[in-house]
């Protein structure tokens, strides 16, 4: 094991801590339009001033600030309204300090990549624990170049990080830079500034236990209506009894519809969110509230009667599904899905993907294995530099977005989710397990191999078939050979039955028990306990 990396112990996924359904509001008027955008449009104004305060706080932002934001807030909207743009506005500032912290990271390890690869001389080859110099004097010129521009932005990025200093944009950065390619977007500006005025906009309400339906802000009854509570400036559009707007449409939820109606009946917290796709001309309505943890099932309750190992790639899912003992049972599946096309076609080809695996495990009540996986490291273009498609075909792999589905989608069907570290997992599983699987009816790919190693490893089995010989004179005085039976188990040094059936074909029962017996090899007709046998001495003359 020398220059290997430890391999981190599998572990228990614990399920999901929050649910979050989705439906359309349909039939709206267009004085209903006009209220959600102004409501909208008016408390996006604020949520972008009380960002700006809380950025300006930095690190120095307290309780009492926090307090006295919601303060100014409540007085040209409402004091929930105020709770739910502060806390909104908390969660961001907070998300853009996690991001600003994963870009210092990355910055680090391009810094030393790239510092390492300077170091050598220019075209020697790397090796797999570590990259060679660069190809030409041109490229290693550049790599300087490109050096000290990281060094800088590096600098910048930690001061930025010691005095709290975020980078954020309401509406998001991408579509903002998007104001400066249109034409690349396919877009005018009428489309682009409606899309931006929409991505601004405020209108999510969180959930407060004891009150009518579970919400005060956004109200959903039982039988659909929805209503608002319109801020004070507003408060002359009202159409309903104190201060409340009610839409024209009527919700319902088809997914998890009992559960929200439950809810709602006992006037459990449910945050609401509504927001307008431009491209569609749609508006939808999100509800979601918080779950208890559930206690995961131990490591052993879900390798008890083997699971199913699935490796994932950037097309489709390798799965194969082991027995207790490690070995591969019946033929193995593969789940495809295209992520070409748009954000949500994607998501319905992983979902559907992750749904066909899902049921195939709950056919036979197994657990799922996978592999821990963040490409962060990797999708870096100093480690990998000229392999393009190498680097795309990691980034193409929705790593996150799987996990994150598959750990909600498993929890409903109640199927336990092993991850396992994926280090060696494909290099193992390809070296030790393609070939032996691979037959004249069955031709195993290498996505098949490290889905038997990924299984294998969260049973707690070793992935390699056999370890490499002992050195002395490639005997056993230093130690067993093989990594199947330990020291310590008792008759791992006997016979190995021989048990009549189709692998044995015409062999009789008992046939080979004598394998290991020496003395009843070396004598036809004999049995081993009748006494030793010798070799005569060859006579000294004939």
């Amino acid at each position: 094991m020398g220059g290997l990396r430890e391999v981190a112990a599998p572990l228990v996924v614990p399920g999901p801590s929050g649910v979050a359904i989705r439906t359309r509001l349909k039939h709206l008027t267009a004085g209903d339009e006009k209220v959600l955008r102004l409501v909208g449009d008016l408390l996006g104004t604020l949520a972008s001033r009380d960002l700006k305060a809380r950025c300006a706080a930095g690190l120095e932002h307290d309780g009492e600030q926090w307090a006295q934001r919601k303060r100014v807030l409540t007085e040209e909207s409402s004091s929930r309204w105020a709770g739910s743009i502060t806390k909104a506005t908390h969660d961001q500032w907070a998300l853009a300090r996690r991001g600003q912290l994963a870009h210092i990271q990355s910055l680090q390890a391009g810094i030393a990549t790239i510092t390492h690869r300077l170091s050598r001389p220019v075209g020697e080859k790397g090796t797999r624990q570590a990259p060679g110099g660069y190809h030409t004097r041109r490229e290693w010129f550049a790599k300087s170049r490109r050096l000290h521009l990281l060094e800088d932005r590096l600098q910048a990025a930690r001061a930025d990080r010691e005095a709290g200093v975020v980078h954020v944009v309401r509406g998001g950065k991408r579509l903002l830079n998007t104001r400066h390619h249109l034409k690349a977007a396919q877009l005018s500006e009428a489309e682009w500034r409606a899309r931006w005025e929409a991505g601004r906009r405020f209108l999510q309400a969180d959930g407060e236990s004891g009150k009518r339906y579970g919400n005060e802000s956004i109200r959903v009854t039982d039988d659909g209506e929805v209503s608002l509570k319109l801020p004070a400036t507003l408060a002359h559009l009202a159409n309903a009894p104190h201060g409340r707007y009610v839409l024209a449409a009527r919700v319902s939820f088809p997914h998890r519809g009992e559960q929200w109606r439950d809810r709602i009946t006992a006037n459990q917290a449910v945050a609401y969110r509504i927001h307008e796709d431009v491209g569609r001309a749609r508006w939808y309505l999100t509800a979601s509230w918080t779950i208890p943890s559930v206690s995961t099932v131990p490591l052993a309750t879900a390798r008890a009667r083997g699971l199913i190992g699935v490796d994932t790639n950037a097309d489709h899912l390798a799965a194969w599904r082991l027995d207790e003992h490690g070995n591969p049972v019946g033929e193995p599946l593969r789940f495809g899905y295209d992520l070409t096309g748009t954000a949500d076609h994607r998501d319905a080809q992983v979902r559907h993907a992750l749904i066909r695996l899902l049921h195939w495990a709950k056919r036979h009540g197994l657990a799922v294995a996978v592999e821990d996986l963040d490409f962060q490291a990797e999708k870096t273009r100093e480690k990998h530099g000229r392999r393009k498609r190498f680097r795309n075909l990691i980034s193409g792999i929705p790593t996150s977005r799987l996990r994150a589905r598959l750990v909600s989608m498993a929890a409903e069907l109640g199927i336990t989710i092993v991850a396992v570290d994926p280090a060696y997992t494909s290099k193992w599983g390809s070296q030790h397990w393609q070939r032996p699987l691979t037959s004249n009816n069955r031709k195993a790919t290498r996505h098949d191999a490290a889905a038997v190693a990924i299984g294998r490893r969260a049973l707690g089995h070793p992935i390699r078939r056999r370890t490499a010989p002992p050195p002395h004179d490639r005997s056993d005085r230093v130690g067993h050979r093989t990594v199947q039976a330990r020291p310590g188990i008792p008759g791992r040094e006997g016979n190995r039955p021989r048990i009549p059936g189709p692998r044995t074909r015409s062999v009789r029962a008992g046939r080979g028990e004598n394998a290991v017996d020496q003395n009843a090899q070396h004598r036809s007709g004999h049995s081993a306990e009748q006494g030793s046998w010798q070799q005569d001495s060859l006579p000294l003359s004939l």
